[in-house]
């Protein structure tokens, strides 16, 4: 690895991951259970971003298609609800090796 690849920030690197987004969201978390919530967790936890709380409307909105399937947001749910499957077929992340 070079020294610029070792400085390079976390959205430096998940910008070069390659994935094809699934039309259908492959989270689904309990929206009632969400509400409340006191940590939103998965709003800091998840690398890509993929949860942002939203005040205003009391919901949780999701950006599924960002998804590294890391299975971060499972792991951080204080109340243990969100169902989380991998993406069908051939959508979601490619990692490549090396």
């Amino acid at each position: 690895m070079t020294d610029e690849e070792k400085k390079q920030s976390i959205d430096d690197k998940l910008s070069k991951v390659k994935y094809i987004p699934d039309e259908e969201t492959h989270l689904k978390p309990d929206e009632m259970q969400c509400s409340l919530c006191i940590s939103k967790a998965c709003t800091y936890i998840c690398p890509a971003h993929v949860y942002e709380w939203d005040e205003e409307n009391q919901k949780l909105i999701i950006g599924h298609e960002n998804c590294l399937e890391c299975g971060a947001c499972r792991v951080a749910c204080e109340k243990k609800c969100i169902i989380w499957n991998y993406p069908k077929g051939n959508k979601g992340v490619t990692f490549k090796l090396g």
